[in-house]
Parts: structure tokens; C-alpha cells; sequence
């Protein structure tokens, strides 16, 4: 959805900035905004990502709406959704032995 100026050329939408640094769930609403405004290329999201901010900013859509239509743009998080980090974890009867192995090898090597 662009819109002709003089001379029939298309111009992509331009990111809004309406940010409200008062108001913290806004802010960070704006921040994600922003941020998935300079990611996608495509004038039409562009303009629904426009529409999305300033109808949260009128209250006219909640902040889980907009973070639900926001997500498909976001690239944060993406790559790691069914990642888990792996803890190892030791018994302390398991650690003591480890440690006196390595102290007594410690203790033998010329």
C-alpha cells in the first residue's frame, strides 16, 4: 500500500515516531516496532506494521494483539525457539572423588 505523491512515483512509508519514553509498555512496544520495521523490506508490511502502532497507540488494539501480529516480523528469538542449554550437573561424592584423583596425580608427577 504506497502512496502516489506529484508524478505518479511511489513512496514507501516512512517509520513513525511516536514513541512515548513515559509510558514503559509502550516504549518497549515502539522498540519492537522499530526493529521490525528496519528488517522487513516489503512497503506493505511496512504499512501494516504502521497501522498496527498507531492503532495500539489510540488503544484500539491490546499489547498481546500487537505483539502476536508484530511476531512474524521479528527475527529476535527465531533461530532458538527449540534450543535448550545443557546443564551438567555432578553428585558431591562423584566431585570428591574426582578431586582427590587429580590432587594425588598432582602429587606423583615429577
Amino acid at each position: 500500500m504506497t502512496k502516489e505523491s506529484n508524478g505518479n512515483k511511489l513512496t514507501s512509508p516512512k517509520k513513525l515516531l511516536i514513541d512515548n519514553p513515559s509510558d514503559f509498555q509502550f516504549h518497549a512496544a515502539f522498540l519492537a516496532y522499530s526493529e521490525a520495521f528496519e528488517n522487513v523490506k516489503d512497503d506493505e508490511t511496512r504499512e501494516q506494521l504502521n497501522n498496527n502502532i498507531t492503532a495500539l497507540q489510540k488503544s484500539q488494539m491490546d499489547y498481546p494483539t500487537f505483539y502476536g501480529a508484530l511476531s512474524q516480523y521479528r527475527e529476535a528469538g527465531r533461530g532458538h525457539q527449540g534450543s535448550r542449554t545443557l546443564i551438567k550437573t555432578q553428585r558431591k561424592r562423584e566431585w570428591r572423588r574426582n578431586t582427590q584423583r587429580r590432587e594425588r596425580n598432582k602429587r606423583h608427577r615429577k
